[in-house]
């Protein structure tokens, strides 16, 4: 959607109205609500897909390891096609192929969306060793408290304005973020 104001810099470079693949290559990565993954592409087809940027390609297999040692249920599930696999298995894949590209940000729109609390856990321990990793990651989450916890810097938004920001911890600290959002 295009931005009611403003424009959007990354890298100190004017991004506000590039096309997606141009987004891409600059490192910016998305993982998307209902993770749009190619169904009828095995696992592996999927990362490979991921590994398009021209900085991704050079370092394919040691991304796909290292993938592989974050993600395990990946590497025995490469040859499966994408769309026989369960939800929480298909988000895995979708992460996964944001991480073969190799992001400079990798962005997550509702990581736990329709996902049981079990694997909403698991899939927030990945954030947390890509964030130790050293990974920039933007994520926009509707499980406030998981996503308090695993951030630096929250914004808590309101029809689609910035209603309060500040040190995920001062965030989670605020009386109208805890009854609002929280439940306490």
């Amino acid at each position: 959607m295009p931005p009611w104001k403003g424009s959007i810099v990354f890298d100190r470079k004017e991004i506000t109205k590039l096309a997606a693949h141009e987004k891409a290559q600059m490192g910016l990565v998305l993982v998307p609500e209902a993770r749009q993954l190619f169904t009828d592409m095995t696992v592996l087809e999927n990362l490979e897909m991921g590994a398009t940027p021209a900085r991704a390609l050079g370092e394919y297999k040691q991304t796909l390891d290292w993938v592989f040692e974050l993600l395990p249920r990946l590497k025995e599930r490469q040859t499966q096609l994408a769309g026989t696999l369960s939800g929480g298995e298909q988000q895995m894949v979708a992460i996964a192929r944001g991480l073969m590209a190799k992001p400079k940000i990798l962005m997550f729109d509702e990581l736990s969306l329709g996902l049981s609390p079990l694997l909403v856990m698991s899939l927030f321990d990945v954030i947390l060793k890509l964030k130790s990793q050293g990974l920039t990651m933007l994520l926009v989450e509707q499980n406030v408290q998981m996503a308090l916890a695993v951030s630096d810097y929250a914004y808590v938004l309101n029809n689609g304005r910035i209603e309060t920001q500040g040190e995920a911890k001062q965030v989670r600290q605020m009386e109208s973020v805890r009854k609002a959002y929280l439940g306490l």
